[in-house]
């Protein structure tokens, strides 16, 4: 039984402000060191559920936070990008259920540090219709090559917004969101040892396994920051402006809206 786990930073337990997410200081690099533990807990959980292989992807930022000489030597680590399949590389590797560890809310949400993809390019995006969070677009993501989200950590908005998507899952709460940069937490300690014990439970009965799926082809909505990112990303001959900062567009399958996504992203970076 092959496991991926994915894992971002602003569900870990402790963190709180947009510095310990970003590399180049102190607090950044403590929370880099609880963003592996919780790695460690969800490997050790999975091996102690029956599986036979894990890999960990680093998910957040830039891809290059988790510690390799930290992490838990019987799992293999994805790092860097740019990588085809994102939040969820890995996953082409013939995965039979996906854990998402240390994720956050949706763009507009009360949670800590909630945003979906990239705060400086996108206020809100839909997936079919439906307002979306990274959660929900790398699950279908991964649901449609079979693969489904069984277990997941963040704070309380973030369970409780995604526990909406995947009923059958197991949730960690590592902390309650006061606000967008405040709220009360677990310890470092106290979040691993939940998220060990849901992996493991996470993994004993498969019959409750699905897949969660979007009818194709696609159609993705979003709201941009400003005028200038939605003149920007319509540069793509494929995008339909629908007002100022609203764009939509078609994509032929879940991948392809999420790559697309990743690629106006990325685009953004020539307008900061």
């Amino acid at each position: 039984m092959r496991i991926l786990i994915s894992t971002d930073i602003e569900g870990v337990a402790g963190v709180f402000h947009v510095e310990q997410t970003r590399a180049g200081n102190g607090e950044y690099e403590r929370a880099r060191r609880w963003m592996t533990r919780e790695a460690n807990a969800a490997v050790e959980g999975a091996f102690a559920g029956g599986a036979t292989e894990v890999i960990v992807n680093d998910s957040h930022g830039g891809f290059r936070n988790l510690l390799p000489d930290e992490l838990d030597p019987r799992a293999r680590l994805v790092l860097g990008k740019p990588r085809y399949l994102g939040m969820v590389a890995g996953v082409e590797a013939g995965c039979d259920a996906l854990f998402m560890i240390g994720y956050h809310g949706k763009a507009q949400s009360a949670g800590i540090l909630a945003h979906t993809i990239n705060s400086f390019a996108f206020a809100r995006v839909w997936l079919a219709g439906v307002e979306a969070s990274e959660a929900m677009l790398y699950g279908a993501l991964a649901g449609e090559r079979g693969v489904p989200m069984v277990m997941a950590s963040g704070d309380d908005v973030f369970c409780e917004e995604t526990q909406l998507i995947y009923p059958h899952a197991h949730f960690v709460q590592t902390k309650a969101a006061w606000g967008q940069g405040s709220g009360m937490t677990l310890s470092p300690s106290e979040s691993c040892e939940l998220i060990r014990e849901a992996a493991k439970a996470s993994l004993e009965d498969r019959r409750k396994w699905h897949p969660y799926t979007v009818q194709t082809p696609v159609e993705v909505r979003l709201q941009a920051q400003t005028t200038a990112l939605a003149d920007l990303f319509c540069q793509w001959p494929t995008l339909e402006r629908v007002d100022g900062v609203t764009l939509q567009y078609v994509a032929p399958s879940a991948e392809a809206a999420v790559r697309i996504l990743n690629c106006l992203s990325a685009m953004s970076f020539m307008l900061r």
